[in-house]
């Protein structure tokens, strides 16, 4: 495929856009990008690391000389000595360990980014998904069970308990 602004060379870059809830998708060499300005801001290559650092760095407040904010605490990795300010440059996790000594730092960027979700919920296949789909409503009707206890609501609780061995004598019934 080659560039769709001058057709000479390579399309080595492909954007996808959306625009007023239309995709477009522009397909065009790291030469016609570098004088369009579709770089990513601040970087002269399109690594993914440096995308990943700019995302990293969204917590960082805002200089305000009339509020001086105390120095912050360096989080650093255990196992692997990885500082958050190293991880945030380069981009990758030293070991997995990391995942856990950054989790308070991940999960608010996680957030920003999947529109509030945390968890990957991902799809289920609509044709074999069924048992599937069953046992999520199970889980979730366990979870509503848990909050009317909590909150001592015990006639709706034993409504929801009843609706919950419903569906899995049904289910165990079925296979």
């Amino acid at each position: 495929m080659y560039c769709q602004e001058c057709q000479q060379r390579p399309a080595t870059l492909h954007f996808t856009k959306i625009i007023n809830g239309k995709k477009n998708e522009f397909h065009i060499c790291e030469q016609c990008a570098k004088e369009k300005g579709d770089l990513i801001p601040g970087s002269n290559s399109f690594s993914i690391h440096n995308l990943l650092s700019g995302l990293l760095n969204f917590d960082q407040p805002l200089s305000d000389t009339n509020n001086p904010q105390p120095e912050k605490q360096v989080i650093q990795c255990d196992q692997c000595g990885l500082s958050y300010a190293e991880f945030a440059k380069i981009g990758r996790f030293g070991c997995p360990n990391c995942y856990k000594t950054f989790e308070p730092k991940l999960t608010p960027m996680f957030k920003r980014i999947h529109g509030g979700n945390t968890n990957h919920t991902g799809k289920i296949p609509k044709r074999i998904g069924n048992e599937l789909i069953e046992r999520k409503k199970i889980d979730q009707l366990k979870q509503k069970l848990q909050q009317l206890i909590a909150q001592e609501e015990f006639e709706e609780a034993a409504n929801v308990r009843d609706q919950i061995r419903m569906m899995e004598k049904r289910f165990e019934g079925g296979s």
